[in-house]
């Protein structure tokens, strides 16, 4: 195990934490902005007062391609049930 505030001699392990390190916050923040937008899509779904059935929301929730996401946040606009929402067709 490292000591607490133990600095690496050489530059090469310097540089592999850091990218390591930069990785990490790098996912992280694709992470987060993956699931602010599946909330948003739930959210607009609610407020027009829509019923999301467990199926649709847990299908939002597990979604990792912002295109996708986007795509149903608009539809989100315009469908009358949220199944509608992950239809292939239409836009």
């Amino acid at each position: 195990m490292m000591k607490s505030g133990y600095e690496f001699q050489s530059e090469f392990a310097r540089s592999y934490v850091a990218k390591g390190v930069e990785k990490g916050r790098q996912e992280g923040r694709e992470q987060g902005i993956l699931e602010a937008k599946a909330h948003d899509v739930l959210a607009f779904l609610d407020a027009r007062g829509l019923e999301v059935p467990a199926e649709v929301r847990e299908r939002v929730l597990a979604s990792t391609d912002v295109a996708e996401l986007d795509r149903w946040i608009h539809r989100a606009a315009s469908v009358g049930d949220a199944r509608e929402l992950l239809a292939t067709t239409g836009s």
